[in-house]
């Protein structure tokens, strides 16, 4: 059985970028929803885990576990706005070896999700040999599915921003940058 993460901040935390009304819907009826409809999916006595069932399930399983999984990871790398908010250390490092600079990193990135048709996510993975690579995955797509390792992700769909941004993805996605909490991310790229 699994059951609705607790996020680690308060619901008006993120705030401007995330409104708690947002946070709130987002959190505690969107994904709860795919935390119901997995645990009514899932025979009696089920073990895999939400990256199994990502890579090897199929239909309902596959997608909701998708999305528990990818929401997951996105609300554990979120915190209190902080200016000028970077990464720092061997993250930063590998950041600026792979797209030159950080400002180039996110140009990249919030290209990658403002072009997503339709709804689902960007990402920053690593490959096996600890490069990071930008990829687009529709839906409840998840880089593990590809052999990556995923470290960072923007959740473009609507349900994410459209209280706070209406058709405003852009907007949504340049305010993201100032709630990552680096620490988070970094933990993953070892």
């Amino acid at each position: 059985m699994f059951t609705l993460i607790t996020l680690p901040y308060a619901a008006e935390a993120l705030a401007p970028a995330i409104s708690a009304e947002t946070l709130s819907f987002h959190h505690g009826k969107h994904l709860q929803t795919y935390v119901n409809n997995l645990n009514a999916a899932l025979p009696e006595g089920d073990t895999r885990s939400l990256e199994e069932m990502v890579c090897l399930g199929e239909g309902g399983v596959r997608n909701n576990a998708g999305q528990i999984l990818n929401h997951n990871l996105y609300f554990t790398q979120l915190r209190a706005p902080r200016e000028n908010n970077r990464p720092a250390g061997r993250l930063a490092e590998a950041i600026s070896r792979e797209f030159g600079s950080f400002e180039a990193f996110q140009e990249a990135f919030n290209k990658a999700a403002a072009t997503l048709f339709g709804s689902g996510w960007a990402w920053l993975s690593a490959d096996v040999d600890g490069r990071l690579v930008i990829t687009q995955e529709p839906n409840a797509g998840n880089p593990i599915q590809k052999g990556l390792k995923p470290l960072l992700t923007f959740d473009v769909w609507e349900h994410a921003y459209y209280l706070d941004y209406q058709n405003r993805r852009p907007d949504h996605l340049k305010a993201l940058w100032s709630i990552i909490d680096w620490d988070v991310v970094a933990s993953r790229y070892r």
